[in-house]
């Protein structure tokens, strides 16, 4: 088996309890959760089109800092505490993530931390 590499990166919000910002696997990138907190401030921003700005930046910057990037993500899981927001939050994530898509879940959920209404975890690879 191979190793685990921990992805850390000041330039997305930091693990605030046990776990990492992500963790590379060969050439697997799994990342956690992220909402939209803007890693300057460590705020939560406001409204939901810019949580969505920000938790696709957040990804951004984990991937990277782990050798990879957007347009290399396989599959990814969107929470939402109102699924009202579907259409809004695919506008936005199609802006991210291009021509080729990665695999995608969206589930509805009761609650978010921080009172975040999105959150997205993912899984990408690293480019050979």
């Amino acid at each position: 088996m191979q190793d685990k590499v921990v992805v850390q990166t000041d330039k997305a919000p930091a693990a605030v309890g046990p776990y990492s910002q992500a963790i590379r696997v060969g050439s697997l990138i799994f990342t956690a959760g992220q909402i939209g907190i803007d890693p300057r401030t460590g705020q939560l921003v406001s409204g939901l089109e810019a949580q969505v700005h920000q938790v696709m930046q957040n990804l951004q910057a984990i991937l990277q800092a782990a050798g990879s990037d957007l347009q290399h993500l396989v599959k990814t899981t969107i929470y939402l505490t109102d699924l009202s927001a579907f259409q809004t939050v695919n506008a936005i994530y199609a802006e991210y993530v291009g021509t080729t898509p990665p695999a995608r879940s969206t589930v509805q959920v009761a609650a978010l931390p921080l009172a975040a209404d999105v959150e997205i975890e993912a899984v990408a690879v690293v480019p050979e």
